[in-house]
């Protein structure tokens, strides 16, 4: 027996309406057609789907049982078909990220928070497991959206820029390195260096400072969270070098005090690596605005 869905849509209007007029008029065609169609579904069963005896028209017990199979099949094929739509209108979609810059949490979730509101039907996730393998990861399609300070030659990715902050290095107050106020890479080799746990060469205090010059950190010690690795330098454990937004909060602290890297400072910018492809679906435009706009806010007023 070859079903179509045209066949479970009309055992259902049949036995919903109680008759082929009334029917046909629910699924705009002609009355004719559909007794045409019922008899060929009829004959294909080897059976009668309905009582045509009856007043209004019911369904055989063949018929229920299509019926049964047309209330579970239909409602599945309707919400697909809803989803679809929601696709091709932009409404529903995957928004998986993956992150270079361990210390972007502190901007990201917010933000995120603030972009599923507008977009509940799109899949919003964080893939940490990926982040020393994030742009082969886009490439491959296995994330969305990339945070990286570093753009690179990408056949079929743009790098989307966000904004820009400084590399700033937090240090105990009474530090001698305090009076000198600023730091150079010699400044380190005596040092603990607090880090991220992250591969050197995504660590801007290696890449664009310290493995340049040369210079290698007496000790590195590598902490998960940002706030034991203040605490860690506020207690006289080692030095630390953070994003600026993530120590504006510590600006204040009489415990700490925060120095440029090099006499004029470092300025780096953060970038959205997505495919070229997606640029033109609605919810990565508003990832990107709410990503440039709201976190720059954020990160300027850690209060907001």
């Amino acid at each position: 027996m070859h079903l179509e869905l045209r066949h479970l849509r009309t055992v259902r209007a049949i036995h919903e309406q109680g008759g082929l007029a009334r029917a046909a008029e629910v699924l705009n065609i002609t009355q004719s057609a559909l007794s045409h169609q019922v008899k060929a579904l009829e004959e294909q069963a080897g059976v009668e789907l309905f009582v045509r005896r009856a007043k209004p028209m019911r369904l055989s017990a063949a018929g229920m049982r299509l019926l049964r199979l047309a209330e579970q099949v239909l409602p599945l094929v309707a919400a697909t078909e809803a989803e679809f739509k929601g696709v091709e209108m932009g409404r529903v979609g995957r928004l998986h990220i993956a992150m270079e810059c361990h210390a972007c949490f502190d901007w990201l979730l917010p933000v995120l928070d603030m972009f599923r509101r507008t977009w509940p039907d799109v899949d919003v996730d964080i893939r940490q497991r990926l982040a020393f393998s994030a742009l082969p990861a886009l490439a491959r399609e296995e994330v969305d959206l990339v945070i990286s300070s570093d753009p690179e030659e990408m056949p079929g990715v743009t790098f989307q820029p966000l904004f820009d902050y400084s590399p700033t290095l937090l240090v105990p107050a009474g530090h001698p390195l305090v009076a000198k106020g600023w730091a150079e890479p010699a400044d380190f080799a005596d040092q603990t260096l607090i880090t991220y746990p992250m591969d050197r060469g995504r660590l801007d205090v290696f890449s664009q400072f310290l493995t340049p010059a040369g210079v290698e950190p007496a000790r590195t010690r590598q902490v998960e969270l940002t706030a034991v690795a203040v605490m860690l330098v506020a207690s006289g454990r080692g030095i630390a070098v953070m994003p600026d937004w993530v120590l504006r909060r510590e600006a204040a602290n009489p415990e700490l005090a925060l120095l440029p890297l090099g006499q004029g400072g470092m300025m780096r910018r953060l970038y959205a690596a997505i495919r070229e492809n997606d640029l033109s679906l609605p919810y990565i435009a508003h990832i990107l605005r709410l990503s440039r706009t709201e976190a720059l806010r954020m990160l300027r007023d850690p209060a907001a």
